[in-house]
């Protein structure tokens, strides 16, 4: 992994992708004014990497908030690495352009500088973003991954975004891309949740020797959104193990949480809507772990998810019933 002043990752396709990134997910109950808020004060602290999702219903305001940043004369369009993601229920081909169009309308940018599909399964295409039947069952669908892969590479071509990747994609599906016939451009990264005790180490393995780049989301645990967690989940804040280790260091176990990853050629995202936490968040650089903190930390893992995804569980598409 090529590390320009350790603050930056060569992607596969040229473009560099900053190693500590902002998530923008509103948790359950707070307004979505607050992921502009939020943002603004990331990009003040220094930030350059915007964490972003048209799921999340949130894209005017974080647009906006960029925008004003960029007005402001803190920073340029340039420095800053926004990513979006395209949505289960707009899998079919003809339909992935206009989602990307859709949010950049919201946005109010020209561009984005990557695009990654969300999850690897498709839902039924329109407006809803869980459709669901008479049953309350979520409604999936089947589409081919790789021609919806080929609508994401004419949005490269087309100049719309910088880069494309996926997310919560396992081993295998990677291999039906990267093993593409007539493939032009492969996947840069595979943002999946990762974290000290989902440490993801051999899916990590696998994208180093293809040159993916591994983006950890959660990695501080989760939000714990009633809709998607189980509330009796462990926290991983709390970890003994995060904790002393803090202690020693004179750190936060959140800042231990997020270096833990920098140190394993990991991109993380880091979300939080507190301010003095979004600026603890970002002073992960002028420390380092030991080999035996990383060993101790390394054996926290237990595999355990906080997104299951359970109601896709029985899509054929469905990540998580490979090992990795």
């Amino acid at each position: 992994m090529d590390l320009k002043c350790g603050r930056s990752v060569k992607l596969s396709d040229g473009h560099f992708m900053p190693v500590l990134g902002f998530g923008t997910l509103v948790p359950e109950g707070v307004p979505k004014s607050k992921a502009g808020e939020a943002t603004k004060v990331a990009i003040d602290v220094g930030f350059r990497h915007i964490d972003a999702a048209y799921v999340y219903q949130n894209e005017e305001e974080v647009g906006k908030a960029i925008r004003e940043k960029i007005a402001d004369g803190t920073v340029k369009r340039e420095d800053i690495f926004y990513t979006t993601k395209l949505w289960a229920t707009f899998f079919r081909p003809e339909l992935v352009r206009p989602a990307l169009e859709r949010s950049l309308k919201k946005l109010q940018l020209d561009y984005v500088d990557l695009f990654i599909i969300h999850v690897p399964i498709a839902m039924k295409s329109g407006e809803e973003l869980l459709p669901k039947d008479a049953n309350g069952e979520m409604i999936l669908d089947t589409v081919d991954l790789l021609e919806t892969w080929e609508a994401l590479e004419k949005c490269k071509d087309a100049g719309l975004t910088k880069s494309i990747g996926v997310s919560n994609f396992n081993r295998k599906q990677l291999e039906r891309i990267l093993n593409k016939p007539g493939l032009k451009y492969k996947p840069v990264c595979n943002q999946v949740e990762c974290h000290p005790y989902l440490n993801q180490s051999k899916l990590l393995e696998f994208c180093k020797s293809k040159d993916i780049v591994l983006v950890a989301y959660s990695a501080l645990g989760s939000q714990r959104d009633s809709k998607w967690i189980d509330k009796d989940s462990p926290h991983v804040l709390e970890e003994p193990v995060l904790n002393a280790i803090a202690k020693r260091h004179n750190r936060s176990p959140a800042q231990i949480a997020l270096r833990y990853h920098l140190q394993r050629g990991v991109v993380v995202l880091a979300k939080s809507f507190n301010e003095k936490r979004i600026k603890e968040n970002f002073q992960v650089f002028d420390f380092e772990l030991t080999p035996e903190d990383m060993k101790a930390i390394d054996g926290l893992n237990r595999n355990f998810r906080f997104f299951k995804l359970l109601f896709f569980a029985d899509h054929p598409e469905y990540p998580y019933s490979e090992e990795y």
